[in-house]
């Protein structure tokens, strides 16, 4: 007998022996067993099981009862075939056995692996001498099986084993093939009955995560709501969502719902090293039936949990892109029906959706930052203008008297160096306060060519007392051959002074300031490179991303208002500004223009 022993189920004695003075058996799943029951009463209850309960498993006890008792036998079972493993596993048994199959018994082994294989029952009236019998009774001697047939489709088979050689006859084989067919009828109407259950409760739970996933505006929440509403529809062990970075040939772990405690893939991962990029590049759902295996080992993107075995990769698509996968991962060996598929199809569509809605959402709302910030602009725009009006006057009387002042020096005295860079700043507050009167860029006529070094020189000169006051010392690591740059001096040392100010206020306990000069070539153009390191505390992480935004300040007595103008000083040179690096121990700013031909 294929079977094996299950320790939940109470071990039958003889049929024909175990009689009570009501004339019934004592019943092993709770009913009492009719002790002489035609063929006919038999049919008419197992017909009758799908209004008796809801469970498969309960009804196959029921049955295999009804069985052992109608044919005296000394034991039984009843094994359904696995569409996941292809082998017979056994679901309820009567009778002394063990372990032997617990494991469940491929097609053709044994005398109920014969009968499903070739669709047919088989009756053994001496199991002693029959090459196909698997021993798990010793006492077992008359075998006969019959395979529970729906129209084309095999179910499983029943199994019933008798301690007396003949125990069984040709006329209860019969008996049997007709309860087996029967059976695969009541079973599949349980199995419909309980997949229309099931697929009432995964649309309900369908429909609970989209209202649930069009309310999340935050991305987070909503990656964690769908990774959880996905476990549970589908009833899996994990679900995870990856994030696809299409531009660096990535995915990253967004989210990750797990029963148990294991650790999910961390950082940006490449894709050809991940198991999620076969859905990302064929776009369509892919199913691995068991990623224990050693070919999967070296795989990044799969979850630190031995116990997961099984696992479905849907895309998550909107107009055609793949905006990430949903993977759900089983405990077990599984293979994903067509059901489960369109679920997570479904679910995965529903991502999609509710992440481009947020994503929007936060274009919205950056919107209108952009808008507020645009209107406290337009309001300091018209307050600069009556500032600089109220300005003018005044700086042309300072320019007056210091050009009428006449004051020479020597040529190796620094105040000829301070008479000279004052009459320039003059000019420049001159030129600003014109800027803003007018509404109008810089004319183009007042960029020059002038020397990097010397711009250089001439900014620290003007912040030498500042550097002193705070201890911060500067060097400067010039290249060899002098560099020139094609721009509008005063605005140049506008920027360089900002960064110095920043670099300073980053650094109260003192410090160095390093500013590094060098050349690039790049196709087409040859561009200045200056690097400003400080050794300061570094730039918040909150704020990395925006420090050139107006109105964003990381002091509390900033403006926000300098790095966002040195990015529009330089943008309109034909350059950049960018964070290099930073971190507790420095910043490094690099700003690039383009090199005088």
């Amino acid at each position: 007998m294929a079977s094996r022993a299950d320790s939940s189920d109470s071990p039958s004695t003889n049929a024909g022996s175990a009689r009570t003075e009501s004339g019934l058996r004592p019943p092993v799943s709770g009913l009492p067993i009719p002790v002489s029951e035609t063929s006919a009463e038999l049919l008419y209850f197992l017909a009758s099981l799908a209004t008796r309960t809801e469970d498969p498993r309960a009804a196959l006890r029921l049955m295999l009862d009804r069985f052992v008792a109608h044919f005296r036998a000394d034991a039984g079972s009843i094994a359904l075939l696995s569409p996941d493993t292809g082998r017979l596993e056994t679901e309820v048994q009567s009778g002394e056995g063990n372990d032997s199959f617990s494991h469940g018994l491929k097609l053709g082994h044994g005398i109920t692996g014969w009968c499903v294989l070739n669709r047919r029952s088989l009756l053994v009236a001496d199991v002693t001498f029959e090459p196909r019998y698997i021993a798990v009774r010793a006492s077992a001697r008359c075998e006969m099986a019959a395979p529970m047939v729906d129209g084309e489709q095999i179910v499983g088979v029943i199994d019933l084993e008798s301690d007396r050689v003949g125990g069984f006859t040709p006329a209860d084989l019969k008996q049997l093939e007709l309860f087996a067919a029967e059976a695969a009828r009541v079973l599949q109407r349980l199995w419909q009955l309980g997949h229309l259950r099931s697929k009432a409760r995964q649309l309900e739970s369908l429909i609970t995560a989209g209202q649930s996933l069009v309310t999340k505006l935050e991305q987070q929440d909503l990656f964690d709501t769908l990774t959880h509403e996905a476990r549970h529809t589908l009833e899996a062990r994990a679900c995870a969502l990856y994030l696809h970075q299409p531009a660096k040939g990535t995915v990253r772990c967004a989210s990750f719902a797990n029963a148990a405690a294991a650790k999910p893939p961390a950082g940006e991962l490449p894709m050809d090293s991940c198991l999620v990029a076969a859905a990302i590049h064929t776009r369509r759902q892919v199913a691995f039936p068991d990623i224990q295996s050693p070919e999967y080992r070296e795989l990044l993107d799969l979850p630190d949990d031995p116990t997961l075995r099984s696992v479905l990769v849907a895309p998550m698509l909107f107009e055609g892109e793949v905006l990430g996968v949903v993977a759900v991962f089983t405990d077990r060996l599984h293979r994903f029906d067509n059901d489960e598929k369109r679920l997570c199809a479904a679910l995965a569509s529903l991502a999609a959706v509710a992440l481009q809605n947020a994503r929007l959402y936060a274009r919205v709302f950056q919107s209108e930052d952009v808008l507020r910030k645009n209107e406290r602009l337009t309001t300091l725009g018209l307050l600069a203008a009556e500032i600089a009006h109220e300005i003018r006057n005044p700086l042309t009387v300072l320019k007056l008297l210091h050009g009428g002042l006449g004051v020479d020096f020597a040529a190796g005295d620094p105040r000829r160096t301070d008479m000279r860079v004052i009459g320039e700043k003059l000019d420049q507050l001159e030129s600003i306060v014109t800027r803003v009167l007018s509404f109008a860029k810089a004319p183009s006529s007042l960029h020059s060519r002038w020397s990097v070094n010397d711009i250089v020189e001439d900014t620290l000169v003007l912040v030498r007392l500042k550097l002193a006051q705070s201890k911060v010392s500067v060097r400067v690591e010039a290249p060899p051959r002098p560099l020139y740059v094609d721009a509008h001096k005063g605005q140049i040392q506008q920027v360089l002074l900002n960064l110095l100010i920043n670099a300073t206020h980053a650094m109260p306990d003192g410090g160095t300031i390093t500013i590094r000069l060098a050349a690039e070539d790049r196709p087409g153009a040859h561009f200045l490179l200056v690097d400003l390191a400080d050794t300061g505390t570094g730039v918040a992480e909150a704020i990395r991303e925006r420090i050139f935004d107006s109105f964003l300040s990381g002091r509390p007595d900033g403006t926000g208002l300098g790095l966002a103008i040195a990015k529009r000083i330089l943008l309109s040179h034909h350059g950049d500004i960018t964070l290099l690096h930073t971190s507790p121990a420095g910043t490094t700013m690099r700003v690039t223009l383009p090199l005088a031909k």
